[in-house]
């Protein structure tokens, strides 16, 4: 007699491994694929920010010490940091250090980096993120519309718009910018978060100017606030603006071409609706990962618009750090940098796999 292996069953006498107990299994398969996926991403960060730190022409134990210390203080320095052991044991003390959240302790500051980087990254944040919203309102809309239109005036002038984007260096524009809506017109606030009025009037919370001013019911600052932030905010929001609505324009083409909005125009369907219901729904998945790259852009990319408007962000405080050869805080605002970008590129591929069945 052949032997069948016992169903094992659960208290309501089902078998255990139906679709149920399948798609249970699936579903924990592919949360710890993403944890894992996330935990080797991370670690491959921490090893590109080690070697960094090794092969940029600084010597960290100057940077400490000074160039005119004694042989003797130079080398009990190097000792203290752990330099004279080898690479790997180095490594390994580096990933030890910042899995306990220790990045070290600023030479510029003389504070702790992560909390000079508590500080100045709520900064960025607010500005990238008030960019991308530019970005999306506007760049989608245009991208469609162009689309829709292709070949028309409204078309080439959203192209141009676009290769405007690409090709016009951040710098000249803040700059442009400034000496247009600040200097000439006075439309928007200078350099800086706030006006010096102002400074230190608010009790950080979130961090987020705008936020906070709103929190502590103080209506004036916050229009200040906001008033700073528009011009470098839609600066880097044009930047955005460009890339999301060349690739919106370039999706809602390929779907156009389909033979199901032929079909909708073919059965008297509106024309509004067969763009937006037909042909824009399918590409929304797609615009998902565009955005969030974009995202993440902004928020590393941020460096030369924070210099030239004096925005106390971790871009500022990595120009400046670099300027003093301060390593620790290189590598801790390089390692933040490349965890929020690895953060962002996670969460929209998750949003991908839910919101697309043939993701999942």
């Amino acid at each position: 007699m052949a032997f069948e292996p016992e169903t094992v069953t659960t208290e309501t006498g089902t078998p255990f491994w139906d679709g149920r107990g399948r798609r249970e299994l699936r579903v924990a398969g592919s949360v710890l694929g993403f944890i894992l996926s996330v935990a080797f991403t991370f670690l491959g960060l921490l090893a590109i920010t080690f070697f960094i730190g090794r092969v940029v022409p600084i010597d960290p134990v100057l940077a400490v010490v000074g160039d005119r210390a004694p042989k003797a203080v130079y080398e009990a320095a190097r000792i203290d940091m752990g330099l004279d052991k080898p690479a790997i044991v180095q490594f390994l003390r580096y990933v030890v250090s910042v899995m306990s959240g220790e990045l070290g302790t600023s030479v510029s500051t003389g504070r702790p980096v992560l909390e000079d980087l508590k500080r100045v990254f709520p900064a960025t944040l607010e500005m990238a993120t008030l960019g991308i919203i530019i970005g999306m309102v506007l760049g989608i809309p245009m991208g469609v519309y162009a689309a829709s239109r292709r070949g028309s005036l409204i078309d080439q002038v959203i192209r141009v718009v676009g290769l405007f984007g690409y090709a016009v260096p951040a710098f000249w524009l803040g700059l442009v910018g400034l000496a247009i809506f600040y200097a000439k017109l006075q439309w928007v606030g200078g350099p800086g978060r706030l006006d010096i009025f102002y400074d230190g009037m608010v009790e950080p919370v979130t961090g987020l100017m705008l936020v906070d001013s709103l929190i502590a019911g103080e209506t004036e600052i916050f229009f200040n606030a906001l008033s700073h932030l528009a011009l470098p905010a839609s600066v880097l929001g044009f930047f955005s603006l460009a890339y999301i609505a060349r690739m919106t324009r370039s999706f809602m083409l390929d779907q156009l071409a389909q033979e199901y909005v032929t079909t909708a125009r073919v059965k008297g369907i509106p024309e509004r609706l067969v763009i937006w219901r037909h042909a824009f729904r399918p590409i929304l998945v797609p615009l998902i990962t565009v955005c969030g790259l974009s995202y993440a852009g902004l928020l590393e990319g941020s460096v030369m618009i924070e210099t030239i408007f004096s925005w106390p962000g971790i871009g500022n405080y990595l120009t400046v750090a670099l300027l003093n050869a301060d390593m620790a805080a290189v590598l801790g605002a390089t390692l933040v940098v490349g965890a929020v970008f690895i953060g962002i590129n996670k969460i929209s591929d998750a949003l991908y796999r839910l919101l697309d069945p043939r993701a999942r």
